[in-house]
């Protein structure tokens, strides 16, 4: 298992940069839209790609990738195993791991609100738990 790197040692993103272990070159990335539909048993597994919307600003241990209906996907890295710069915001990712369906508490909601710089007001607005599709990433790769 790899160590956690240390957040002072994020490297900032640029092309090709790899942020955990590399995607493999090999076999195809379906988008974020997509990945609801390709979920089998409640799970997918594989490669996915989409723009970064947003990304934790406490540590970078997490981000939200774009979907086409204006919602997001909550990435999150295994294990802590990584964390990725806030200049992530608004490039395009190619990411390995897994996907599936998890009960978000509401402490968990207000904590990660918190995490993502929202306000006092914002974070109150926060009610009950949801269930969300979340992607836990092992790696990911800038691809612009």
């Amino acid at each position: 298992m790899a160590s956690a790197q240390e957040a002072d040692e994020i490297k900032p993103a640029a092309r090709g940069v790899v942020y955990g272990t590399a995607p493999a070159e090999t076999g195809e990335a379906i988008t974020s839209t997509d990945l609801q539909s390709k979920l089998t048993n409640g799970i997918y597994e594989g490669k996915v790609t989409g723009k970064v919307k947003e990304v934790c600003k406490a540590m970078g241990c997490w981000l939200k990738i774009e979907k086409a209906d204006g919602t997001t996907l909550m990435v999150k890295s295994k294990d802590h195993a990584f964390f990725v710069p806030e200049d992530l915001i608004g490039k395009t990712v190619v990411m390995v791991g897994s996907a599936s369906v998890k009960e978000v508490s509401e402490d968990k909601r207000k904590h990660l609100a918190e995490d993502a710089g929202k306000s006092k007001e914002e974070i109150k607005k926060i009610k009950g738990s949801e269930k969300e599709l979340q992607f836990v990433a092992s790696g990911l790769k800038v691809l612009d």
